[in-house]
């Protein structure tokens, strides 16, 4: 079919919803699984695989895998006869420090241009594994033994690597985003890494720019334009046109600087999409109107979009991965809310409605196009 499928990973499991090209009438399967799952994943190479992520209170973690669009499910841990890293303490090389596996927070596949297929997964405690057919699970050590890892610590959601971005031009450039402790880039693969957070600045740290330590948030690239990068900070907006080599502010006209998610436009690597909310004790809209904000000459201006969405009494919070676009034309944008609501726009945001209520809190929403 030609259309969009949205993977939504919620508190009380996943669902998946597919429309048509008009993206006016959503079918919807779920919830699948049990438990939290923080991330569903389509592949880069083929739409109908994905990868979910299931967490909860009283298990380990399970990641699933579908070869059919998400109708049937096998266990992925187990295909390499792994169980995938242990969940108790441990060290690790030259450290001493205690680490554990908790959850994973994203998975993210390498673009076509980089070759076979190989699955990354960002977790907490803060590490960056690999998963191949060849190899199983592996640790890219190097990130968890970058000599700022003693600056590292957890943010109210734990210390999560949450953001991993493949440079598609560039085989091998590789960007982890963990909070707290800043945004690394990977020039080799994920073997060895360096620090990308000159220029960022945080109230809450004793040293005014230190090399590592920084609450982000959420970092996004548009695939045609990957040397320019847009961040969502713990207070601030952030803009990089080197790669993360430096940072420049660029939340000017937003009603607040805080907010979890950031999203690029799929035609247009001008046009950025934030949600603004009150503030780091205050997890909801501004005035209690839901908005999402853009910006079309890349943050120097913003504009509020407001038709269809809640404008008052909205106390609801729009978490890191539940902002997404798809690569229709005109570019679709989707938004779920941790109050279960689930809204999606085909006019790249000049317009919404509400295609899902009262699910549980939306954690991510991916959107991929069918063929």
């Amino acid at each position: 079919m030609t259309g969009v499928r949205l993977l939504v990973g919620t508190r009380k499991g996943a669902f998946v919803l597919e429309a048509g090209p008009d993206r006016r009438r959503w079918r919807v399967r779920g919830p699948l699984f049990g438990g939290e799952v923080f991330c569903v994943h389509a592949s880069s190479h083929d739409p109908d695989r994905l990868y979910a992520a299931v967490w909860s209170p009283w298990s380990e973690v399970v990641l699933q895998r579908s070869s059919d669009g998400g109708r049937t499910w096998e266990v992925f841990n187990n295909v390499f006869g792994y169980e995938g890293p242990t969940t108790a303490h441990q060290g690790f090389s030259g450290d001493p420090t205690p680490w554990q596996f908790k959850r994973v927070w994203r998975l993210a596949s390498t673009p076509p241009a980089w070759g076979p297929e190989v699955v990354f997964a960002g977790v907490e405690d803060a590490a960056l594994f690999r998963l191949s057919e060849e190899d199983g699970w592996s640790e890219m050590q190097g990130l968890r033994c970058h000599p700022t890892h003693e600056r590292w610590m957890p943010g109210a959601g734990g210390l999560c690597l949450h953001t991993v971005l493949f440079d598609p031009t560039r085989p091998g450039r590789v960007y982890a985003a963990i909070s707290a402790a800043g945004v690394f880039r990977s020039d080799d693969g994920g073997h060895t890494w360096k620090a990308a957070n000159k220029g960022l600045s945080a109230k809450y740290l004793p040293e005014e720019q230190p090399e590592a330590g920084y609450c982000v948030h959420k970092v996004a690239m548009h695939p045609e334009r990957p040397n320019v990068l847009f961040m969502q900070k713990h207070y601030g907006v952030y803009r990089s046109d080197d790669a993360g080599e430096s940072w420049r502010a660029i939340d000017a006209g937003l009603p607040s600087d805080f907010g979890f998610p950031v999203v690029v436009h799929a035609h247009e690597p001008d046009t950025v999409y934030v949600v603004p909310i009150t503030s780091d004790e205050q997890h909801y809209p501004p005035a209690g109107a839901l908005r999402v904000w853009r910006s079309r000459d890349g943050g120097e201006t913003w504009a509020p979009l407001t038709r269809g969405l809640p404008d008052r009494r909205c106390y609801v919070n729009v978490l890191r991965d539940a902002l997404a676009t798809d690569q229709l034309d005109p570019c679709g944008v989707y938004l779920g809310t941790t109050g279960g609501q689930l809204f999606a726009s085909a006019d790249a945001g000049e317009s919404w409605r509400a295609i899902a209520s009262y699910l549980p809190p939306v954690l991510s929403v991916e959107a991929v196009t069918l063929p």
